[in-house]
């Protein structure tokens, strides 16, 4: 992979049909996206993630489809970016258990998904864990091993989103700590400029809701919905307010700066609500109309998706299976015949003191120094993050002992002579 280039990573849940909104607030940005240069892009279908949200086969497959369909039909390449399945690339839920085994339950505790259906259970008076599965509860490790699998740099995510990335950043560096650096630690975008659209009755137009605008529905069907779209009862000729009006933000997000200003000024004048609300539909289509003869063949057409999906599984796997060797290697998954000593090259070097550095159940993080051995020498303290705890372990080896403070302590029957020992080892290996 090349290190030169900022890599993006971005998924899509497959439990429902794109509509107006998830165009508007995810594949629209995220095509135009994808063609930046000095970027590297991947785009995924998260259906395993889906699993976890609904337990009805055809509909996940189902969406599976419309998704992958919608994107393409948007203006995707797939010669030019990472599109996959999910469910096609075995790293990541290999990948997941090795994350599973650095990540403390009480960093799980605290994701808002679980919190969320616990504090449901609380206020109903039943089981705080009643209709919590495990994977829910895990929703946020198979969350990072999808995006430090292929080391993503930036992950445009809503600010709702942004503890999943900071998670990710736990796990990654947690991994890191206790085998070496492997995981870029991704960071968080936020693209304010991004919007989110107000459904038909003005709330944020959501599935959930029943308030979408259909993406590639027929014309008829898109026109209809539109013109449901609540309005106030103010006549015709009667001005009309832009702030608040569902309509107006919807135009908003399609118009360029002329047109917007332009629907301002009719709603000063008195448009009325019919014809505000055709000058929407004709906006909408004029944009997706010439996208909705692609969508239809692909949909219609799902061998050529499948061959699409599996040749992007392909591309994508170049990168992830030798990875994922590397990481293998580095937890202790090795060919036992691939010993130093069968190499022929003499004896192996002698193993150094070294710092190792774990999170607790208790959420916070830990490091100890262990001799050559494994025997323990230094104990710390708890601290907030892994950040602070490597700068104490990195002021120890700059300063030694005297850097101690209240960070750590000797372990029992250890003497201060044989830690500067040990440090020392260390300084000189």
């Amino acid at each position: 992979m090349n290190a030169t280039l900022t890599r993006y990573l971005t998924g899509i849940t497959t439990t429902g049909t794109p509509h107006l909104g998830n165009y508007v607030g995810a594949i629209r940005p995220t095509v135009q996206a994808s063609r930046r240069p000095g970027t590297q892009n991947f785009y995924f279908l998260a259906d395993y993630h889906a699993l976890i949200k609904c337990d009805e086969p055809a509909r996940i497959q189902r969406s599976t489809l419309e998704i992958a369909a919608c994107w393409l039909a948007a203006g995707l390449d797939p010669e030019h970016v990472y599109f996959y399945r999910q469910s096609d690339i075995p790293e990541i839920p290999e990948l997941t258990w090795f994350l599973t085994c650095v990540t403390g339950k009480g960093l799980l505790n605290r994701a808002h998904a679980y919190k969320a259906q616990v504090d449901k259970n609380n206020a109903a008076g039943v089981d705080p864990d009643a209709d919590v599965t495990a994977g829910l509860f895990m929703y946020p490790v198979l969350m990072a091993a999808d995006i430090i699998l292929f080391n993503a740099h930036k992950v445009p995510v809503g600010r709702d989103q942004v503890q999943h990335l900071e998670m990710a950043r736990d796990m990654a560096s947690s991994f890191n700590h206790l085998y070496g650096e492997h995981f870029t630690l991704p960071e968080a975008q936020i693209d304010e400029a991004v919007a989110t659209l107000p459904g038909l009755d003005g709330r944020k137009m959501s599935k959930s809701y029943d308030n979408v605008i259909a993406l590639f529905g027929p014309r008829e069907q898109v026109r209809r919905q539109i013109f449901s779209i609540v309005t106030d009862s103010r006549a015709p000729g009667e001005p009309k307010e832009v702030e608040g009006s569902a309509l107006f933000q919807i135009y908003q997000a399609f118009a360029d700066a002329g047109e917007t200003q332009a629907l301002r000024k009719a709603y000063a004048q008195g448009i009325a609500w019919s014809d505000a609300k055709q000058l929407l539909f004709e906006r909408i289509d004029r944009e997706i109309a010439p996208m909705r003869e692609r969508y239809d063949a692909l949909v219609n057409n799902p061998a050529e998706l499948e061959k699409i999906l599996k040749a992007g599984a392909e591309k994508a796997r170049a990168i992830a299976t030798p990875f994922l060797g590397r990481l293998r290697h580095a937890v202790g998954l090795r060919n036992l015949a691939d010993q130093p000593q069968a190499a022929g090259k003499g004896k192996a070097k002698a193993a150094l003191p070294s710092f190792k550095q774990y999170r607790e159940a208790d959420g916070r993080h830990y490091f100890k120094l262990v001799d050559a051995g494994g025997a323990l020498l230094l104990q710390s303290s708890g601290f907030a993050s892994p950040q602070d705890a490597g700068r104490a372990v990195a002021r120890l080896k700059q300063e030694g002992l005297a850097a101690l403070g209240g960070a750590a302590a000797l372990a029992e029957g250890v003497s201060e002579d044989q830690a500067r020992a040990a440090l020392a080892q260390l300084a000189s290996g």
